[in-house]
């Protein structure tokens, strides 16, 4: 893995999104809520406080997946209509930034699930008859794309909660 993953301590973040039930191959339908996310910010007054993210809720790779398509707040915000808010946990979290295609990012999270079994470590992750339920993981989009339309320079930094 050429990037090298950490184990990083964080604090809670407050955040407001938008949650979408999607299949591996329509995944993209998530990451297209973000920009309703900003614009509901917008309406209401409000700045984001960090970059956006994807907040992967629950994974069964045959069939669904919940994610909240996100952007972090700075303080507690009540969300209304589609648009939920909450907060990421505070804890320990796995952690490694990669460069390169979001496109690449499917093996980047592999190669992080490896390392961090490697390490002994284990996930805020459990399994249930609808998938795998995550406490916190996180794909942060480090990158603007108006700012680098060149998507192969992207910066995301993927975010998993270790278990306590």
């Amino acid at each position: 893995m050429p990037e090298i993953p950490e184990i990083q301590s964080r604090d809670e973040q407050p955040y407001v999104a938008i949650r979408t039930i999607v299949t591996m191959q329509s995944i993209v339908r998530a990451a297209d809520r973000t920009p309703d996310v900003y614009a509901w910010l917008a309406a209401n007054g409000i700045a984001p406080a960090g970059p956006p993210f994807l907040k992967y809720n629950v994974i069964d790779m045959a069939r669904d997946l919940e994610l909240e398509a996100g952007v972090p707040v700075d303080g507690a915000v009540a969300g209304d209509g589609e648009v939920l808010s909450g907060t990421l946990p505070a804890g320990r979290f796995a952690t490694v930034t990669h460069l390169g295609h979001p496109d690449e990012l499917a093996d980047t999270t592999g190669d992080l699930l490896a390392w961090a079994g490697q390490q002994g470590l284990r996930f805020d992750v459990s399994d249930g008859p609808v998938g795998e339920r995550w406490g916190c993981r996180v794909e942060f989009y480090l990158t603007d794309p108006r700012e680098q339309p060149d998507m192969n320079q992207w910066e995301t930094q993927l975010a998993f909660r270790l278990a306590d």
